[in-house]
């Protein structure tokens, strides 16, 4: 039914966003700004640069270099500890026939640190990330690149993703997407399939 199958990484298939969530509002509260979870949720699926754009927009004269390295801190702590899997993701993986690739925002060096700790680097083909694109999320460029790599076209490919970011990035490039929203809410506008777990969402998609 699909010549492979593409999946966002942080939040879809491991459960980083929970980490990023209370590491991130640890370390600005620790330089003296008090953000809420909702102004957290807008950097969902945002890659760094972009997410620096928003953070100085709403926070004029804030010192995003003490904050981040206060955060990486944090966060960097949190993934040594253990990543757990995203419900489904472990029954998910192995069931899967078609070749499988992951397209993140992540640089390369943190997106292979996280698969590895997580234990499931050896299910992809291919691992795309931001070191490897000039245009990150919600260009469709990440997707496009994958399905170069795997010599696919990007309409036999089925995409799982979290956030409206990685699902529009994913609906432009002309995949079929199934979109598990992890921490924030979505009306799936970019999704073919909205689902509640990944497992749900695979049988929406005709995959199990």
């Amino acid at each position: 039914m699909y010549d492979a199958i593409l999946f966002d990484l942080d939040g879809t298939l491991i459960d980083t966003e929970s980490i990023a969530l209370v590491t991130g509002m640890a370390a600005f509260a620790a330089h003296g700004h008090d953000v809420d979870e909702a102004f957290m949720h807008g950097l969902v699926g945002k890659d760094e640069p972009t997410a620096a754009g928003i953070i100085r927009a709403a926070l004029p004269g804030v010192d995003l270099q003490a904050i981040n390295l206060h955060w990486r801190k944090g966060f960097n702590d949190g993934v040594d500890a253990g990543l757990a899997l995203k419900p489904g993701a472990l029954d998910l993986l192995p069931a899967l026939r078609a070749p499988l690739a992951i397209v993140t925002s992540t640089g390369r060096e943190g997106a292979h640190r996280k698969l590895g700790i997580a234990g499931i680097a050896q299910a992809f083909t291919h691992v795309v990330t931001l070191d490897d694109v000039h245009a990150p999320k919600p260009d469709p460029e990440p997707y496009l690149l994958a399905a170069t790599l795997l010599g696919v076209a990007p309409s036999r490919c089925l995409v799982f993703e979290d956030s409206e970011t990685g699902a529009e990035a994913a609906h432009r490039a002309g995949c079929v997407v199934v979109q598990v929203p992890d921490m924030v809410p979505s009306q799936g506008r970019w999704a073919h399939h909205l689902a509640p777990d990944l497992l749900t969402g695979a049988r929406m998609a005709g995959l199990l």
